[in-house]
């Protein structure tokens, strides 16, 4: 492909509460096997885009660890590879990033090296299927500045919380409005946008001299008048997971037989970092319904519309209903869990009772001694 690859990865999203107090966003669990960033980094690879970078800052340490090797996504090659950026003090420049622009501005040098036509940016938050060459083409086709993905979202989801996108019969951006308080239109931009890589150089070097930081509002919404900006709608499944919400809500939609299937049956397939773990067992008096259990799980009590991630021990006489259960949970036994999301690595108490609601999903934060495993 024509293009290279911008991963951005650094963000912080208060929004996730105590689930971001150890992660970033883009190194949450998702689907029982993969973390968040496996999704657009398996877009890169399939759509034959071989040399990418990946912008980290908040909390990176497992991110880091996750990307410590390219080839689980096929980007271990002579020609291109995968590269980790995070913020570094030099004798010129002794800020962390400042925004998404700055990330970009403070590593200039790996577009400036580079010698693909065009970038394809993509935010690591993103749980989709994409082939980037389609949006490529659209972006030539259209003559573009710049191309935005945008996605229609069903009323009852809040488009305030991302860019809402207006545009005219020939879907020309004509308005971006980064989360507006109050709207009713619910196309909004997804954070994946297809830029020249030369007129990229120029406007992040024009934005860093005026000590502007942000990509959306200080280049997108800047120049939208004086460039030509164009959307191209993203028709097939995609989730933001930077709120507790949409991230207990994404996971749950793996429970669904029609989303399994189109991200891990149909072609092409998501790439993760493989762990070797032996496979999930179920102990006399297990029982288990509509869930999807991982590796190196031992399941002794109920589990019923949830999941589980790698590791778990889930104990004697338990049941869990509606929750979301992360990687090496130690599970006491008599224990009730209902409408919850468990954070990794912890361990709960026997006899233990956590309830949460539909509407109000419990984060559940234990940091007990582990008397037996």
């Amino acid at each position: 492909m024509r293009a290279i690859g911008i991963v951005l990865a650094g963000g912080k999203s208060n929004r996730m509460k105590e689930l971001v107090m150890n992660r970033a966003v883009s190194a949450m669990p998702v689907a029982g096997g993969y973390r968040c960033i496996d999704f657009v980094l398996s877009n890169m690879t399939n759509s034959h885009i071989q040399k990418v970078a990946v912008f980290t800052q908040y909390n990176a340490r497992s991110l880091n660890e996750h990307l410590n090797s390219s080839k689980w996504w096929d980007f271990g090659r002579k020609q291109g590879g995968l590269y980790v950026f995070t913020p570094t003090i030099t004798p010129d420049n002794g800020n962390w990033y400042r925004g998404t622009a700055d990330s970009i501005a403070q590593n200039i040098d790996f577009l400036k090296n580079s010698h693909e036509p065009y970038v394809v940016i993509a935010s690591g938050d993103g749980v989709y299927k994409m082939d980037y060459n389609k949006v490529l083409e659209y972006h030539i086709n259209k003559g573009a500045d710049i191309t935005i993905v945008t996605k229609n979202l069903d009323s009852s989801e809040d488009a305030r919380r991302f860019g809402v996108v207006s545009v005219d019969e020939d879907n020309r951006v004509i308005s971006l409005d980064e989360k507006p308080i109050l709207t009713d239109n619910h196309m909004v931009s997804t954070g994946i946008y297809v830029i020249r890589r030369r007129l990229l150089i120029d406007l992040i070097e024009g934005a860093s001299e005026e000590e502007r930081y942000d990509f959306v509002k200080d280049v997108i919404i800047r120049y939208k008048d004086v460039k030509k900006v164009f959307a191209y709608e993203h028709t097939d499944y995609w989730s933001n997971i930077a709120t507790v919400e949409s991230y207990y809500k994404t996971n749950m939609d793996f429970l669904k037989k029609d989303i399994r299937n189109y991200f891990f049956r149909e072609y092409p397939d998501v790439y993760s970092k493989v762990e070797d773990l032996p496979p999930a067992k179920y102990n006399s008096g297990s029982k288990v319904s509509n869930s999807i259990v991982s590796s190196g799980c031992i399941i002794n009590g109920q589990i019923t519309d949830s999941i589980v991630f790698k590791e778990v021990y889930v104990g004697n006489n338990c049941v869990i209903k509606n929750s979301i259960i992360l990687n090496d949970v130690y599970i006491g036994d008599n224990t009730y869990i209902e409408n919850c999301i468990v954070e990794s690595r912890d361990t709960i108490r026997a006899n233990s009772s956590y309830v949460g609601k539909p509407d109000d999903i419990k984060i559940v934060v234990e940091q007990n001694e582990r008397y037996m495993f």
